[in-house]
């Protein structure tokens, strides 16, 4: 009774979001696209960016959009059946998390295809779209050594899965690329919005030395920035990276750059490639190279940064596009080596 009350609900919901009367193309028949994550977009992250691709898919190509925000797997698979109920084109899960209930909803609904941001497994209809995060996360390793004083540095996770894992292996290979004696902390909070948990860790790393820290959470990264901001506060000196979206307005005081996806053009991208039937059966890589991934300096702490070190972080930037440095991965999709994404691009 109750699986029948939520179902009823959220077709409803549905039905009642409004959209585009026609496709980019003038088709009349507007492409349907829904969004799933797992936590609030008000996060100034992971799930920020997600939903600002929605909206650019709304307004670019007149589709018709709807998010829900779904935090158990009996809600992703709810949320699957009323999008495939609702005759839904295109559903991006956007996360690692939702990769098996995609694989269940795909099979029920041949019709709809579904991208897993992160995902690591494929069918003919779910495709992982894999963003190459660790090229950024290296960049700022090395700015993290760099500018660190102790010559300690430290890293905040939310729940250690292989996508969160290949951006710190990156990040720490990169601090080690600039100082061979750097240490590198790192802790996990066990989820992706629990802010106090993320302060807790914050200041237990800068407890032990740790004067430059980043973080892969979602909306507890805000307790990741006050820790470092009450370090300065009581006059100490503790730097911040931004990670998955430009953070860097978020605490433009400590955060000196950001490790960034642009989420809304890989999506769009995406989309654009799903209209041209050339989406489906195989997953999609796209970092530097496709200008999605980036490392983002702050504008506003424009004076803090060294000329070298924004001249080494561009080198770098350059070898990563053309292939001369190969950056640390975690392989995590069906059939890929490490070396080998295999990957179309969008």
């Amino acid at each position: 009774m109750r699986k029948t009350l939520v179902r009823s609900f959220v077709l409803l919901a549905i039905a009642a979001c409004g959209g585009a009367e026609q496709g980019d193309d003038g088709s009349g028949d507007a492409l349907r696209v829904a969004l799933l994550t797992s936590g609030p977009v008000s996060d100034a992250g992971w799930n920020a960016a997600g939903y600002e691709g929605l909206m650019l898919l709304e307004d670019s190509l007149g589709a018709e959009v709807s998010h829900q925000q779904t935090r158990t797997p009996a809600e992703y698979d709810e949320a699957f059946l009323a999008y495939g109920s609702s005759g839904y084109d295109l559903v991006f899960a956007h996360g690692f998390e939702y990769q098996d209930a995609a694989l269940r909803a795909g099979a029920r609904f041949p019709e709809m295809t579904i991208v897993v941001s992160g995902g690591g497994r494929i069918a003919e209809n779910v495709v992982p779209l894999i963003f190459r995060l660790e090229q950024a996360s290296y960049l700022a390793g090395m700015v993290a050594a760099t500018l660190s004083e102790s010559g300690v540095v430290g890293m905040v996770g939310g729940v250690e899965i292989p996508p969160v894992q290949g951006t710190f292996r990156a990040f720490e290979a990169g601090a080690l690329a600039v100082d061979p004696d750097v240490r590198v902390l790192e802790s996990f909070i066990g989820n992706w919005d629990d802010v106090a948990a993320a302060k807790e860790a914050a200041v237990a790393q800068l407890g032990r030395g740790a004067d430059v820290l980043i973080h892969n959470v979602d909306a507890a990264s805000f307790g990741v920035f006050q820790a470092v901001r009450e370090v300065v506060e009581a006059g100490g000196t503790a730097w911040a990276l931004g990670m998955n979206s430009d953070q860097n307005h978020v605490a433009p005081d400590v955060i000196v750059g950001s490790a960034v996806i642009r989420v809304p053009r890989a999506f769009l991208e995406t989309a654009r490639r799903w209209r041209a039937g050339a989406l489906g059966g195989a997953p999609i890589y796209t970092g530097t190279e496709e200008q999605v991934v980036d490392f983002v300096f702050n504008p506003a702490l424009a004076d803090e940064i060294p000329a070298d070190l924004r001249a080494a972080v561009e080198g770098a930037r350059e070898d990563i596009r053309s292939g001369e440095l190969e950056v640390p991965r975690v392989p995590f999709v069906e059939g890929e080596d490490v070396g080998e994404p295999g990957a179309s691009t969008p």
